[in-house]
């Protein structure tokens, strides 16, 4: 395996005074939750809380759950807390058990899912940040990171993939088909 760097050889810059410390607490009232493609997901740290570098993000994933297949042009990367997910990466499935961790690389096509009938839960990293965003321009607020995301008939099902389909471009994302 070789050994790469993002890290310049100069010097290392100034402190910004601006930046402050984050202490999260994933069950604080004021964070946003958001109900995407019947899973939840809580922003515990976006792009404004660190100058753009990556987001944070408590996801909750029921049975079943998880995105259809997309790609973008930034890294991912899940820990698993809780349950079991199954990733599949480049078509390859693999299962994903608490204390695991994986890393999406950018423009690499994927997806997960839920196959267990316990719910899962997992922290997601994206950098840089923005996918923070999408979620919340395509998902439906919810009260908290433990909400069930609401039931959607056919016809909302059919809306928010269209509008999905619409914005991920924005948001650097492209929606695959299944």
């Amino acid at each position: 395996m070789s050994s790469t760097t993002t890290q310049p050889g100069s010097s290392v810059p100034a402190d910004d005074p601006n930046r402050r410390l984050s202490v999260i607490d994933p069950d604080d009232p004021k964070l946003r939750h958001v109900a995407v493609v019947g899973d939840t997901y809580t922003i515990l740290l976006s792009g404004a809380e660190t100058a753009g570098r990556y987001c944070l993000i408590d996801m909750s994933v029921p049975f079943c759950g998880g995105p259809g297949p997309h790609r973008h042009d930034f890294e991912e990367m899940f820990t698993l807390l809780e349950g079991e997910i199954e990733f599949t990466f480049r078509g390859a499935k693999t299962v994903v058990k608490a204390g695991m961790t994986v890393n999406i690389p950018a423009n690499a096509p994927h997806f997960f899912t839920n196959p267990e009938k316990s719910q899962a839960r997992m922290l997601c990293m994206c950098s840089p940040a923005g996918q923070e965003e999408f979620f919340m321009a395509i998902g439906s607020p919810v009260e908290s990171r433990t909400s069930p995301a609401p039931k959607m008939s056919k016809e909302d099902q059919a809306e928010f993939m269209k509008k999905a389909e619409q914005i991920a471009p924005e948001y650097r994302t492209e929606l695959l088909k299944p």
